[in-house]
C-alpha cells in the first residue's frame, strides 16, 4: 500500500508521550498541572520518565517537548533515559510548521546534544501489521475553539492516529485517534502496549485498516 507520509517502524517503540513542556512555567495555569512550581514539574518529569523507561527503551515523543530558555530547557531533557525520538509540535524550535528554516538549522544541534531524533511531523507505518500514523497534531481537536495548524495536520483516511497536542486530561482513544498526552497519563510516558490494545479492538470492527 502506498503511504502518504514518510515511514517509520513502530514496532521499535517501547513508549509514546507527549506536551512534556519542559521549562514551561505557564503551562502550569493552562493545562491546570498539580505543580507548585516550574522547578518541581520539570523535576517530577524527568523522575517519573525515568522510573518506568529503561536506558535501553526506545520513546516516541509526539511534540510540544520544551520551551522557555531553549538551551537550558532541553539539556535538562538529556537526563531523560531511553533512545528518544521526537516529532516536532507548534512549540518546538524544529517544527516546520512554526519555524524558519534558519530557526530550524540553528535548533536541531541543541535537541541533537540532548539525545534527540529529529522526525517528520508526520509518520506512517505499522504496529504488528496495523497500519498506524503518528502526529502532534489530532485529525480534529485543539485547546482552542478552532482547530490550528491545519496545513499541519494528518488527512483523515481512516487510518488510526496518535497524537499530542489537545492536552485533554481524559486522554486516550477517540474513534480513530489516541491522545498521548502526559497531561492524560500521570506526566509520564504511556506503554506502547496500551496503543495495541487500541489498535487490535479498531481490527475486531472490522473496518480493513490493515
Amino acid at each position: 500500500m502506498h503511504n502518504d507520509y514518510p515511514t517509520f517502524d513502530f514496532d521499535a517503540i517501547d513508549f509514546v508521550t507527549s506536551d512534556t513542556h519542559f521549562g514551561h512555567d505557564r503551562i502550569r495555569e493552562l493545562a491546570e498541572r498539580p505543580f507548585p512550581s516550574l522547578r518541581d514539574m520539570d523535576a517530577d518529569l524527568v523522575l517519573r520518565w525515568n522510573n518506568i523507561v529503561a536506558p535501553g527503551d526506545v520513546v516516541l515523543h509526539l511534540g510540544d517537548l520544551a520551551l522557555g530558555p531553549i538551551e537550558q530547557s532541553i539539556s535538562l531533557t538529556a537526563q531523560l533515559n531511553g533512545l528518544k525520538y521526537l516529532v516536532p509540535g507548534n512549540h518546538d524550535r524544529v517544527s516546520p510548521a512554526t519555524q524558519s528554516n534558519r530557526a530550524i538549522e540553528r535548533f536541531s544541534p541543541v535537541y541533537e546534544d540532548a539525545g534527540w531524533t529529529i522526525l517528520p511531523e508526520i509518520i506512517e507505518g505499522h504496529r504488528h501489521g496495523v497500519r498506524l500514523l503518528a502526529s502532534h497534531y489530532p485529525y480534529r481537536g485543539d485547546t482552542q475553539a478552532e482547530d490550528r495548524y491545519e496545513g499541519a495536520r494528518p488527512r483523515d483516511h481512516g487510518v488510526p492516529l496518535i497524537h499530542g497536542h489537545t492536552h485533554a486530561r481524559d486522554g486516550g482513544a477517540s474513534g480513530r485517534q489516541f491522545h498521548v498526552g502526559v497531561d492524560a497519563f500521570g506526566f509520564a510516558p504511556l506503554p506502547f502496549s496500551v496503543i495495541d490494545l487500541w489498535l487490535a479492538a479498531l481490527c475486531g470492527e472490522g473496518d480493513g485498516i490493515r
